[in-house]
């Protein structure tokens, strides 16, 4: 007998599939990040993101006000600063290229949040993410570094910061700082299951942030492991982040689907640098439709339970929705 149910009825028109479709993409669901530098008065295209730029902060805010007027809610601010040293003096001094940033953006009182990333790999002269001592990133000392940087990026205004170093009790250390200076508003989006990832790479040349020596696999994320990033989820919830990520995405996506599956908190996910060079190089040989695999992509991630996601394509793709 011929099945009963013939699942094409639902997929014959356009409109059968509109009414039927189980996932959306909306403009709200994207955060667009962003680099901002002090080190030219220009903007400078970055030849491994085509379409990136690292902006001055003059472009860096006409950017963020085409983003609030296509319905992004969220952009995500990386810094470059002129200057680095040993401890990343830079992500924490008042006048650092971040704070002064958040400060242009808030002048103009877009209906977009700001959220600040809490790191000192593109501050310091060596490209870890905090003090090292004896070779190594100590952990503790770390800690001190990073959050002053977000007391410092709070002040400026920032509607929320976002530690992605992955040293052991950031989280609560960011939680007291904040809440200590008086900032208890301030939410805290956690690089929670942050992996020690090779699709990294595009970034480290957009923000000039490759380690001088060995690598980051003593504190990043090993990429074999799901059960210890529902610990680190578990952990910066206890702490209290208010958000949790998942980086990067797309290799990813059972770990999104594990991290949702965990927590009732909004889930993010990155859709990094070397995921989004893929589909541009890739596009640009002609050997894929870019318009389409986007799409696909982002709707991968947020079909994985991904409640927001970071991603370069951001604005292009609020463009296209609104």
């Amino acid at each position: 007998m011929f099945p009963v149910h013939r699942p094409r009825r639902l997929r014959r028109t356009p409109m059968m599939r509109d009414m039927v479709r189980e996932t959306h993409l909306r403009p709200e669901d994207f955060v667009y990040p962003l680099f901002v530098q002090e080190t030219s008065p220009k903007p400078e295209p970055i030849q491994a993101m085509p379409g990136q730029s690292r902006h001055t902060i003059d472009s860096l805010v006409a950017e963020v006000e085409k983003s609030a007027e296509a319905g992004l809610k969220a952009v995500l601010l990386f810094g470059i600063p002129k200057e680095k040293d040993e401890q990343g003096t830079g992500a924490f001094i008042d006048d650092g290229i971040v704070q002064k940033a958040v400060r242009a953006i808030k002048e103009k009182k877009l209906p977009i949040a700001v959220i600040t990333d809490v790191c000192m790999c593109e501050y310091t002269s060596h490209g870890h993410c905090g003090e090292i001592v004896d070779g190594d990133v100590h952990n503790d000392k770390s800690l001190e570094l990073i959050t002053r940087t977000a007391v410092s990026q709070a002040r400026a205004g920032a509607d929320i910061v976002a530690p992605s170093d992955m040293m052991d009790g950031r989280v609560g250390a960011i939680r007291g700082a904040l809440d200590e200076a008086g900032f208890d508003q301030v939410a805290i989006l956690s690089y929670a299951a942050k992996y020690a990832s090779a699709f990294y790479g595009p970034f480290r040349e957009a923000a000039g942030s490759a380690p001088q020596f060995g690598d980051r696999q003593s504190y990043q994320m090993d990429p074999a492991n799901v059960l210890e990033a529902l610990k680190e989820v578990d952990t910066d919830i206890a702490e209290g982040a208010d958000m949790v990520m998942v980086k990067p995405a797309l290799a990813y996506l059972d770990v999104i689907r594990a991290v949702r599956e965990r927590t009732n908190l909004p889930v993010a996910a990155y859709n990094v640098s070397g995921e989004y060079a893929m589909i541009e190089f890739a596009a640009k040989a002609g050997v894929l439709d870019r318009d389409r695999i986007i799409r696909e992509v982002l709707l991968s991630i947020k079909r994985a339970g991904a409640d927001l996601i970071l991603t370069y394509h951001s604005l292009e793709m609020a463009q296209k929705l609104k």
